[in-house]
């Protein structure tokens, strides 16, 4: 059975007029949901806000957009820590159609450099250390976010745990890093045999975007410019992937490698040499 997602590749309001990114994301959740769409996807810590200390949060705000549509609402904010030390996770949060969040806290890089110094997020990042997955009518989705496209660990946790659509929304204009974020984006899609979607925060449209929904076998929307699109997607084709046996020949029928997440190519018990521990700590 197919369902609709929505990407929204917003003109993001600057520092100092970040809260009106609230009413143009719960404008967008209305047209989401006008288009058909059971998801809809907003860029990382889109609405906001982007900088401690925060000056608004937009969960109560959404929720309730989320409910009053009837649809799953993926957006990005941070949840303060400490106001005095600026210290913050980055989150990417999922409204239900009832109304309920969940959410999702950056686990990589190691913090805080990644969020200081720049032009517009301001915050002393704390990681998180949680991969949650969530089931959904449509199905079971993870949460990621940004640059962690270039730690395959975290969408491999993800997918390992049964999602099956993994929202990835990123940041701003990628500039040298877009192709291969392009790349990795897909590379993420057929290693998990997963659909994974991403889009960005645009600041003026002359930057360039990256909304994208790819699966296993194909990307299947891009786009670089800004605004809202509808990707009409279906699990069928994933969960045949993952459920049934690779085979010599099936590259025949399949566009990607069958059965990766199962015990035929599997081997958990090598784990500990993929990440060997320091000699120090293994020898105690």
């Amino acid at each position: 059975m197919s369902f609709r997602i929505a990407t929204v590749q917003p003109i993001a309001n600057p520092i100092g007029e970040d809260h009106k990114n609230v009413d143009d994301a719960v404008k967008a959740v209305g047209q989401a949901a006008a288009g058909g769409a059971q998801f809809v996807c907003f860029p990382e810590t889109y609405p906001g806000p982007w900088r401690m200390p925060a000056k608004f949060d937009p969960t109560q705000a959404l929720s309730e957009a989320a409910k009053k549509h009837k649809i799953h609402v993926v957006y990005g904010t941070i949840a303060p820590i400490s106001h005095n030390e600026q210290t913050a996770h980055n989150l990417i949060c999922m409204a239900y159609p009832d109304g309920k969040t969940v959410g999702y806290k950056r686990t990589h890089p190691n913090g805080p450099w990644i969020y200081t110094g720049g032009e517009w997020w301001e915050f002393q990042y704390v990681p998180g250390d949680e991969f949650p997955v969530f089931d959904t009518a449509h199905g079971k989705v993870g949460l990621a976010m940004c640059s962690e496209v270039y730690m395959p660990e975290v969408s491999r946790a993800l997918a390992l745990r049964g999602a099956e659509i993994i929202f990835m929304p990123a940041g701003t204009d990628k500039r040298r890093l877009w192709a291969t974020w392009r790349h990795l984006i897909w590379a993420r899609a057929i290693e998990n045999l997963a659909i994974v979607v991403t889009t960005q925060n645009l600041f003026n449209h002359q930057e360039r975007g990256l909304a994208m929904v790819a699966t296993p076998e194909e990307v299947i929307f891009e786009s670089t410019a800004a605004g809202i699109a509808f990707t009409d997607v279906s699990l069928d084709r994933v969960r045949a992937l993952r459920n049934s046996t690779d085979e010599v020949g099936s590259a025949r029928d399949f566009g990607a490698k069958q059965g990766v997440l199962s015990s035929q190519w599997q081997r958990p018990e090598l784990i500990e040499r993929i990440y060997a521990r320091p000699q120090r700590e293994a020898a105690e």
